[in-house]
């Protein structure tokens, strides 16, 4: 087991990477369990977890023995699959529930499933009294490198994605790499995009290596497995530790791709069209040709990219979506960004693979121009 701690003044955590946590968690999370045992009305002693509907089904049975052998129950709180479930409705009734279990302050929730288990939960615990603690128990490839770390939670909006939410780091993570194995193809695939995003933005070691090994993560081999999500979960830790609610401009680099590939997302209406680890791969090749139209990274370097997203099996050509749209059209969608500021959009560019930058002077019609290039040449 790899444990990576996350260093913040007073709000420090750990981030434990390995097979067979969730079959531990009485013992990894006893802490956070505790403070159920004591006084109270009968039903304190049930541990609340909010679980996706398809991960309680694949991975309940394994918590609740864990639980269960330490004397504690489950009080399940199920949350349909999706991004629709990032809504104000559903926050609603989850702060409802967890109001009507009593829970309080010095209490903690857990989080089982994937991203948006990790936001809709972690959010109504920043809100719930004023700040309740949280556990997340992540059980995708795409929230153990990303998501479940770093202490960012949001609701959707119809204005878009993310733009309500709160800053709020759990109390642990426990990324059971055993999880991994249920997911469909398709999603592992799309996890391994943020990984490949940590070697582009700054470990051009850790790129090459996965240039070698992407295949083997895939696959799923445990010693590449373990290092690829430990490596990655490092990454974050350091630049959350840097820059923990986006002020200096380091923890912004962790958007690399994901400028592009909101917009993308957007357009395709955040729907199983385009899941939001391909919409970050296709994000990253964008990034890196529109880094080599501004003269800032070599054509050589930017195929790399594109090479590394084909061969995990993802799409790299925006014209495989079969948009009908422009590129002032995905633009639009950029202008609802949440890092808009003074009506100008930054930008995660690359000097070359492992020197990520902010770039603020981009001009919006220009990346309309670059965007029109990239739907009529590929």
């Amino acid at each position: 087991m790899a444990v990576i701690p996350v260093d913040l003044a007073g709000r420090s955590y750990e981030v434990r990477v390995g097979h067979g946590l969730l079959d531990d968690t009485i013992v990894q999370a006893r802490e956070f369990i505790e403070p159920y045992h004591s006084g109270g009305p009968s039903n304190r002693r049930k541990v609340p977890v909010v679980a996706d509907r398809n991960a309680r089904r694949l991975h309940g049975d394994r918590l609740s023995q864990s639980l269960t052998s330490g004397g504690y129950e489950i009080a399940w709180y199920d949350v349909e699959p999706g991004e629709g479930s990032k809504s104000w409705e559903s926050l609603a009734r989850l702060t409802d529930w967890l109001l009507a279990h009593g829970i309080e302050r010095g209490d903690h929730v857990f989080a089982l499933g994937g991203g948006v288990v990790g936001d809709l939960t972690g959010f109504a615990c920043a809100i719930l009294k004023r700040g309740c603690g949280f556990v997340q128990l992540p059980t995708t490839f795409l929230a153990q490198v990303d998501s479940s770390v770093g202490g960012k939670t949001a609701i959707n909006t119809s204005a878009g994605k993310n733009l309500v939410g709160a800053f709020h780091q759990p109390s642990l993570v426990l990324a059971d790499l055993d999880a991994l194995a249920t997911l469909p193809e398709r999603e592992l695939r799309a996890g391994y995009a943020e990984v490949l995003k940590y070697g582009v933005l700054g470990d051009s070691a850790f790129f090459e290596w996965l240039e070698q090994q992407g295949g083997q993560i895939i696959l799923l081999e445990p010693k590449a497995l373990e290092y690829a999500v430990a490596t990655s979960v490092a990454a974050k830790a350091r630049i959350v530790a840097e820059d923990e609610r986006e002020m200096s401009g380091q923890r912004a680099l962790l958007n690399l791709g994901h400028t592009f590939g909101h917009a993308l997302e957007a357009e395709t209406g955040f729907s199983e069209r385009l899941l939001h680890g391909e919409a970050v791969a296709l994000g990253m090749v964008l990034a890196a040709r529109y880094s080599e139209r501004r003269g800032h990274l070599s054509i050589d370097e930017a195929e790399r990219v594109t090479r590394c997203v084909d061969a995990a099996g993802m799409m790299s050509d925006i014209s495989a979506l079969g948009l009908s749209c422009d590129g002032r059209t995905l633009v639009d969608h950029m202008r609802h960004d949440k890092k808009m500021a003074g009506g100008t959009l930054p930008f995660v560019l690359l000097r070359s693979i492992g020197a990520a930058f902010l770039a603020k002077d981009v001009i919006l019609d220009d990346v309309a121009a670059f965007l029109d290039e990239q739907l009529q040449a590929h």
